[in-house]
């Protein structure tokens, strides 16, 4: 009795871990699992992975997209960062993969009398005259780089879904949070998780809309998606603590915990893949 009295009440419901496992594994088989095994790693919003100065707003803007391009395994898509007075809304063209999705080696060209429809919330992308896909963004984001970041992120890895064309678990009613997921599983959980909630008070000064990202994901499902990523790829939490907002650490060290034992003692074939990937 004292031991059911003292148990931890689990991070998250169990429809929502369901759905995040089932998730990942759609993600590892769809999106380049390859990549994700040899190249992805958490990435922090510190120094080390995002370093430098740069002379103007536009040079500092393409340096940390280009970085978040890098880590995302994305440099070889037709993907442009645009200032938003220059950005004009545009059909999708839809790309051609002639071998994997990501990673230096991906072979990425634009099919310009095909057009993709693609639409998310709150994310300003087109494609321009020359099959770039343009990503458009405020020079005041740069105030909140993690939020910039963060915002990269989401556009990024909206596009790499809807261009795959394959849905997810749970189809399009979630393809928002979905996309939120596929962030965290390219390795941006530790900076989706201090972007996920946003203070909505004080004066305009304090809360401009325009700084932040879109958040479709809650908090604690994020927190939980990012223990998952760090478990799969055997990865030191200690960085995570130092970076984290103080109020999640709790939570996902305690979401680490149970991924951990589920994922010693689950049946569930697609689940046991997660864990076959960390013997790799």
């Amino acid at each position: 009795m004292l031991s059911t009295f003292f148990k931890a009440k689990p991070v998250i419901d169990e429809s929502s871990k369901e759905w995040i496992f089932d998730t990942f594994a759609w993600c590892m088989e769809q999106l380049d699992g390859d990549f994700f095994q040899k190249n992805s790693e958490l990435i922090l919003p510190n120094n080390s992975f995002y370093p430098g100065s740069a002379s103007s707003v536009e040079a500092m803007a393409d340096k940390i997209f280009s970085n978040t391009l890098k880590y995302a395994g994305m440099t070889s898509w037709p993907l442009k960062l645009v200032s938003a007075d220059n950005f004009t809304q545009k059909p999708m063209p839809q790309l051609i993969f002639e071998s994997r999705l990501r990673g230096e080696s991906a072979k990425v060209s634009s099919q310009a009398s095909s057009q993709l429809s693609y639409k998310v919330e709150g994310q300003a992308v087109a494609a321009s005259l020359d099959t770039n896909i343009d990503i458009a963004f405020h020079s005041s984001q740069l105030n909140q780089p993690q939020d910039l970041i963060a915002y990269l992120v989401q556009v990024q890895a909206g596009i790499l879904v809807n261009q795959h064309g394959i849905l997810p678990p749970g189809g399009e009613e979630v393809l928002a949070q979905t996309i939120d997921l596929v962030s965290c599983f390219m390795g941006f959980g530790v900076i989706f998780a201090n972007t996920a909630y946003q203070f909505k008070g004080g004066c305009g000064s304090c809360n401009n809309k325009n700084l932040n990202r879109q958040a479709a994901l809650p908090e604690l499902e994020t927190v939980y998606s990012l223990a998952l990523f760090c478990v799969i790829k055997g990865i030191d939490i200690k960085p995570v603590k130092k970076e984290l907002k103080s109020h999640l650490y709790k939570p996902f060290r305690q979401a680490h915990k149970e991924i951990s034992l589920y994922l010693q003692q689950t049946t569930n074939p697609e689940h046991t893949k997660l864990i076959a990937s960390t013997d790799k």
